[in-house]
């Protein structure tokens, strides 16, 4: 067995305990540090009734304390359950009162979505502000989950195979998911990214993905476990990143193709000494290869395609060579099949399959969406890929609807749903993606208006929108039509409107 994410850093606290785990705003914290401080707000949970199997919403920015507190759910068996934080009140309703927290930990900046619910969803003394104006906030400050600790060691024992974080993803269906891993399927997807991603503990890592999805959680737990010290960022803004290469000398730089670009546009404008690169890699969507060669030339170092997915990380490596290739790591079980689940001939089409110990134990209260997507222990990932020469995995399409936009899914459904809803000019709604070189695909949004609704009112609709979805999910170009086109089986004909989409100049 792996180490679990507790272990790791246990480990590292008793052999290089005043070494270097990250820096964040210029204040250097140590392993030593951090593991104490972990386990002190691990028995703070404890004094406040925190049990195994309690969920813990995590509602910040990158910062010290989103890090701590991971930690301490990780070290209790507490479930750490991360909200995104673009979600507005009507998207955190319905997922707070599926997760039922015994404590919510928030940061004022993003309170103001969670503040309106109700005490029936989130009771007013389970909700804690990290910061100096928690008073004000009307919650319980973050010191407060400390007070009475006395520095007395943990004794509990979290079950390896229990769920120990939900992440929160869209599907098609427009209802979010939240998938598990337990404490051997991370400490497996982390054994693998040490191992066959090229981590060691002579890298030092710019870290600005936010750790509420699985990339920022697992970039960091992979640094603590291999080593290797992190300038944790708030978040991803392109200048204080290349700011943070250059004063630090960081080797490694992880993003998603829109932030490339907007890597590549600040360095132009404003060049910084990047030499300490070694590795620029770039996931969640497929990168242009034009983008790949201009930071290539721009930054010296070579940008890499990886593959990965919230429920599986760490069996597939990033390609050596341009273009949406992956490598499949040693041993990792890898399957592509047909519509019929028969496996393809090698070079063609099939839908990729993943198995094996860092595969994510399922949904969480959801079994049929679990069955649907485990099957017999493989993950069907709803990816088309191809094989190519030795280990090289090439994408080639998304089998699923779901939009990629700037490395973030978006379900159309959700934002059709939110479109009806949220002006009464709308009688139907439909969501498709419109390529986009640089963000992977862009929102384009149809309407079919409600009879004598003003033909104007797109504006106005997308207005309304903005109250009820992240700003990243509001469609970009709104158009109206008479009639939705549908298909034989009077469906909407999503082909259709992605053409018509591709057509616009939005």
């Amino acid at each position: 067995m792996k180490m679990t994410p507790i272990d790791a850093l246990t480990y590292q606290a008793r052999t290089k305990s005043k070494e270097t785990a990250f820096i964040f705003r210029g204040e250097t914290w140590t392993y030593q540090r951090l593991a104490t401080v972990a386990e002190h707000l691990a028995c703070g949970f404890i004094k406040r009734g925190v049990k195994p199997g309690d969920r813990v919403a995590l509602h910040m920015m990158n910062r010290p304390e989103m890090i701590v507190a991971y930690y301490a759910c990780f070290q209790i068996g507490a479930i750490a359950a991360p909200l995104r934080t673009a979600f507005k009140p009507a998207e955190l309703a319905p997922l707070l009162q599926r997760l039922k927290p015994t404590l919510y930990i928030g940061e004022a900046g993003l309170y103001e979505n969670v503040a309106p619910m109700e005490t029936s969803i989130l009771a007013s003394d389970k909700r804690v502000i990290v910061g100096e104006t928690a008073e004000s906030c009307g919650c319980q400050p973050w010191k407060t989950l400390f007070s009475g600790v006395t520095g007395e060691a943990v004794s509990v024992s979290p079950d390896l195979h229990q769920p120990a974080v939900l992440l929160n993803t869209s599907g098609t269906t427009g209802q979010p998911k939240f998938v598990i891993h337990t404490p051997a399927t991370l400490s497996e997807a982390v054994d693998l990214m040490v191992n066959h991603w090229g981590y060691s503990d002579d890298d030092t890592v710019v870290q600005p993905l936010p750790m509420v999805h699985a990339s920022g959680l697992m970039l960091f737990l992979t640094c603590i476990a291999v080593g290797a010290p992190f300038i944790l960022l708030e978040s991803y803004d392109p200048d204080t990143v290349l700011d943070t290469i250059e004063r630090h000398r960081c080797t490694r730089c992880t993003g998603f193709p829109a932030q490339y670009a907007a890597l590549l546009d600040r360095q132009r404008a404003r060049p910084r000494n990047l030499a300490s690169l070694r590795i620029c890699l770039t996931g969640a969507d497929s990168c242009p290869v034009d983008l790949q060669e201009q930071v290539s030339a721009e930054f010296g170092v070579s940008l890499c395609n990886v593959w990965a997915a919230t429920e599986i990380v760490g069996s597939l490596s990033h390609g050596l060579q341009l273009g949406p290739v992956a490598r499949i790591v040693p041993g990792a079980q890898i399957r592509l099949v047909d519509d019929k689940g028969v496996e393809v001939p090698h070079g063609e089409v099939g839908e990729l399959l993943i198995r094996g110990p860092n595969v994510f134990a399922g949904y969480w209260n959801d079994e049929q969406a679990t069955a649907d997507s485990l099957r017999d222990g493989w993950y069907h990932t709803g990816d088309l890929m191809r094989r190519g020469d030795g280990d090289d995995l090439w994408f080639v399409s998304r089998k699923k609807d779901i939009i990629i936009r700037g490395g973030t899914n978006i379900s159309p459904r959700e934002v059709e749903e939110a479109l009806v809803a949220c002006h009464p000019a709308v009688e139907e709604a439909a969501v498709v993606g419109k390529p986009d070189p640089v963000l992977g695909q862009r929102v384009v949004g149809f309407v079919k208006l409600a009879p004598g609704a003003n033909k104007g009112a797109a504006a106005e609709i997308l207005k309304s929108a903005t109250k009820r979805l992240a700003a990243y999910k509001v469609p970009e170009d709104l158009q109206v039509v008479e009639a939705m086109p549908r298909n034989a089986l009077s469906k909407v004909d999503r082909r259709a409107l992605e053409a018509m989409a591709s057509k616009s100049v939005a």
